[in-house]
């Protein structure tokens, strides 16, 4: 037997240098190990890069209070008058009501029969201050369960650059305030004045805020009244018109000038905003100055 052919194309096999298509059925060409490397390098360079998502929230908008609406709270609900919808009792702690939900009616008349009632349902009050806690917002009302208070005695009537005192009071001796604690159950959340007078809307109805003080505005100057629509500031107002038209300040600076004279700066706004300056000197406004 002739193994010739045989040892031929074993020789063949073994360089590499034969065309065998015609001797072994057809297939892919073996890749070497330079062809695997550079094909996937074209990959990865042709494909866009994989990227892991962050798993937290993307809304960056912060969700505990913060300093500036702390300030506008102050400025623009500090003050504020509303009526009451739910009685409020005396007692130096307050009585504490939670957001989103309804006022304990046995708890709240438990309180009033304890400590007495410090107002009436249906009374129009005023809120004399705020204080901030982790969980809660402390709200002095018509100065607080630690002194009398009535409001009439806290406004001045200015004509002429001449201030009056307040009108006498009549009808029953003033009474203590209350106290109410509104508890959010949570860290402070960022609201705005809005928000929070309707988190208050279980106890409080701000719809018609300011009512009572109509008859006092409206005997003021025309000037002094269009001044507080706009809820501007102008020359000749007292630090009462003043918080009626703008609310109260961010900030108060007081120093004396050049003459010996001692006047109080209130400051509204923060830069890079605008800020508002309202000197006044003896509670009469002489200078509002705005920067941009």
């Amino acid at each position: 037997m002739d193994f010739r052919p045989t040892l031929a194309f074993a020789a063949l096999l073994a360089v590499g240098a034969a065309d065998v298509s015609g001797l072994l059925p057809a297939g892919p060409a073996p890749m070497s190990f330079s062809t695997v490397s550079l094909a996937s390098e074209t990959i990865a360079r042709s494909s866009p890069p994989i990227t892991v998502k962050d798993a937290s929230p993307s809304d960056s908008s912060p969700t505990t209070l913060q300093p500036e609406s702390r300030l506008l709270l102050i400025r623009y609900v500090d003050g504020e008058f509303a009526k009451l919808l739910k009685s409020l009792p005396g007692g130096k702690k307050g009585f504490t009501v939670w957001v989103g939900k309804p006022v304990d009616k046995q708890k709240l008349s438990d309180a009033l029969r304890l400590y007495g009632t410090a107002a009436s349902e249906g009374d129009t009050v005023q809120i004399t201050g705020l204080e901030f806690h982790a969980e809660s917002i402390v709200l002095e009302i018509n100065g607080g369960s630690k002194r009398h208070f009535h409001w009439r005695q806290h406004l001045q009537v200015s004509v002429g650059g001449a201030a009056t005192p307040p009108p006498a009071v009549s009808g029953p001796p003033d009474v203590t305030g209350a106290t109410l604690v509104l508890n959010f159950g949570r860290p402070l959340p960022d609201m705005s004045p809005d928000d929070l007078k309707k988190d208050l809307g279980m106890v409080m109805d701000f719809s018609k805020q300011h009512s009572s003080t109509v008859n006092w505005v409206d005997t003021l100057p025309p000037q002094f009244q269009q001044a507080i629509k706009d809820k501007r500031a102008i020359v000749g107002m007292d630090s009462e018109m003043v918080i009626a038209a703008m609310g109260r300040p961010d900030k108060k600076v007081r120093e004396r000038d050049d003459q010996g004279v001692e006047n109080e700066d209130w400051i509204y706004g923060m830069p890079p905003g605008p800020v508002v300056f309202v000197t006044f000197v003896n509670d009469n406004v002489i200078r509002v100055k705005q920067f941009n």
